[in-house]
């Protein structure tokens, strides 16, 4: 059994991670190939939502349906939390490996059975990553789990508690993409603004670390408003290697829908910090998750987290509906008809539409650096994206722009 087909689903962190397991089949002779073509079918599974489990579900029916004799292979997420998956059938999959043992996926590849370990009482962090990248924006595992306890979310149950990389794991790592002519980093993880906790080191030490590296550009991945401090928030604003690019932890903006989720801020903090961020940085991108439909929102409750949107001002909005998790104290809460969550889903996404477009009408006579990526094989054209995350798209003959800097008037292109 030689041929596998892999699918990665969910956050950035499980696809890197998906990308990793590939190249470590690769590394002892397996070769990556279509679903009809695979003898074992690779779903490193996401457990964030119901929908991810259903996906999971899609994705093995379609194989047994595309390649009857198939050997289906579960990962990640949805193998490590059973405990809370009470209706799951494991039993139908021919092998199930926990976060921890898909690391280490060739010793377990021509096996069969359950293997999933108990990832609460993880104390070390794992550090595979990618020999060989590919892609044009790399990103760099800093850290795993996460010791906050929202009301909501099952992540905890599958990631463990929060364990940090060291300085000297992450600097190598960056290293070594740059000696591949890389210019842009993405530091990931599941909750990164808790790195360095057990060193007794906070992400601005680690920020300031990279800044001495060769790397011309960096971006973070998710991070929770009320780690967004002025001190980190004046570091990035004077460092020209970081992309004034924020993907913000939100999930509410109403304060009782805050407390009932566990989150430990105020609304009128989120608003506060993403003025700040409007004042400290040119035209930031500034984007956000939010739950709609939580237990016991109401219409008013739902709507004072709607007009704060509004004013926030931000530049996208991702919503999507409260999905309810075994054995989380939201799921014994007073839940909301999934009509209701629907529309209210509709409403926040057609104000994204809306915020974004006047975030792009602000940048359309800018200025700006663009990282060119890969040529379309179908237009012809390189895809560019600015360091607030815009992208254009260039019509150049040159063969060789891929990984390289170039500063334009984005007047000049359709901005996405």
């Amino acid at each position: 059994m030689k041929n596998f087909y892999l699918k990665s689903l969910g956050c950035k962190q499980n696809q890197l991670e998906g990308q990793i397991i590939a190249d470590s089949l690769k590394s002892i002779g397996f070769i990556e190939t279509e679903l009809k073509k695979a003898d074992i079918f690779l779903i490193n599974s996401c457990s964030v939502t119901s929908q991810a489990d259903s996906t999971v579900n899609y994705l093995y029916n379609h194989a047994k349906k595309t390649n009857p004799n198939i050997k289906v292979a579960l990962l990640g997420c949805v193998s490590q939390t059973y405990k809370e998956h009470s209706t799951f059938v494991y039993s139908n999959y021919e092998l199930v490996l926990g976060n921890k043992e898909k690391m280490d996926i060739v010793n377990y590849i021509n096996k069969e059975g359950f293997f999933v370990g108990d990832i609460i009482k993880e104390k070390t962090f794992d550090n595979k990553f990618l020999l060989n990248p590919t892609s044009t924006r790399v990103s760099i595992k800093i850290q795993d789990g996460c010791n906050n306890n929202c009301s909501y979310c099952i992540i905890p149950y599958a990631r463990g508690k929060s364990r940090s990389n060291s300085v000297d794991n992450i600097i190598n790592q960056i290293e070594l993409v740059c000696a591949k002519g890389i210019k842009e980093i993405v530091l990931t993880g599941i909750h990164i603004g808790q790195w360095g906790f057990e060193f007794n080191q906070t992400l601005v030490d680690l920020l300031k670390i990279i800044e001495q590296t060769k790397i011309a550009r960096y971006r973070l991945g998710s991070l929770y408003i009320n780690e967004l401090d002025d001190k980190t928030i004046d570091f990035l604003a004077q460092s020209d290697k970081f992309c004034p690019h924020f993907h913000l932890s939100l999930q509410s903006l109403c304060d009782k829908t805050l407390k009932a989720m566990n989150r430990n801020y105020s609304s009128a903090c989120a608003l506060n910090t993403i003025k700040k961020l409007h004042k400290k940085f040119n035209n930031p991108y500034l984007g956000c998750d939010i739950i709609a439909g939580f237990p016991l929102e109401t219409d008013d409750d739902f709507n004072i987290t709607l007009n704060n949107l509004k004013k926030a001002k931000l530049s996208s909005i991702h919503c999507f509906p409260y999905s309810r998790r075994e054995n989380t104290p939201a799921y014994y809460m007073e839940q909301v008809q999934d009509s209701i969550k629907t529309k209210r889903v509709e409403k926040i996404l057609e104000l994204s539409k809306k915020l974004h477009k006047d975030f792009l009408d602000k940048n359309k006579s800018e200025n700006a650096e663009v990282l060119i990526e890969k040529r379309s094989k179908k237009t012809g054209l390189y895809t560019a994206v600015t360091r607030n995350y815009i992208k254009i798209f260039i019509d150049d003959k040159n063969d060789n722009l891929r990984h390289t800097l170039r500063t334009v008037n984005l007047a000049d292109y359709e901005l996405m």
